[in-house]
């Protein structure tokens, strides 16, 4: 994983920093797979065990999960992990993606264009002590509010100025119930752990395509359609 200062772009070598965020790839994980994972799976890590306080271990308390954009690049690792813990996951999607992000291990899947999927409510009836909100499309506070337990809060993925507006509005009110915005702060230890998921078959990375270096334009074609299935990945 490259400095976000300075990182970025497609590239048939690139140079890092061994003491930065590098981890060796086993033979058990296939190049596309590690490719895929570093910026993706170490988000998900980081909203799960530090914004959530969530231990993957399966340890702790019951807490019932939100995820939101759950067939995304973020949001089918955060799935996995997330069913690492004691967890009851629940995990919106598009149609066509239900039994894709069920295989991941959720609980419960909803269809995001549904009524129901749009009022993100859990077909089981529970309130949530954590949303993981991977989605990017803004979804008001209005709507995740009413879903929350007494002390409840959302993990922001994918901040926007309307998310800033809600928090200086929750600290004016003393609301129990939080919106906190994820800022990055990836570790190395953190994607060896991850490797040694993928290693041990305990994580994966959905490969939603690939692309040769040569056509890279057709990637980030695909990327911007918006209907990707987890990663979408260009090789040499």
């Amino acid at each position: 994983m490259l400095n976000f200062v300075n990182g970025g772009g497609l590239a048939e070598f690139s140079i890092a920093s061994e003491t930065f965020i590098t981890s060796a790839r086993p033979p058990e994980v296939s190049a596309a797979e590690g490719a895929g994972l570093p910026s993706s799976g170490l988000t998900a890590h980081q909203a799960l065990t530090k914004a959530a306080g969530i231990k993957l271990d399966g340890t702790g308390q019951l807490k019932n999960i939100l995820i939101t954009g759950a067939s995304g690049g973020v949001g089918h690792y955060v799935v996995q992990l997330a069913k690492l813990g004691n967890t009851h996951v629940t995990a919106t999607c598009g149609a066509r993606n239900v039994d894709i992000v069920k295989s991941l291990g959720a609980d419960e899947v909803l269809d995001y264009k549904t009524p129901d999927g749009a009022a993100l409510k859990s077909p089981s009836g529970r309130k949530y002590d954590v949303v993981i909100h991977c989605a990017s499309a803004g979804i008001p506070w209005s709507t995740f509010e009413p879903n929350l337990s007494a002390t409840g809060k959302v993990i922001d993925l994918t901040s926007r100025p309307s998310t800033w507006i809600t928090i200086v509005l929750q600290r004016l009110s003393f609301s129990r119930k939080q919106l906190v915005p994820l800022i990055i702060n990836p570790e190395g230890e953190n994607l060896d752990y991850l490797v040694e998921l993928m290693k041990d078959g305990k994580l994966r990375t959905l490969v939603d395509s690939k692309h040769h270096l040569s056509k890279a334009e057709d990637a980030w074609a695909r990327k911007t359609d918006g209907y990707a299935v987890g990663k979408i990945i260009v090789e040499t």
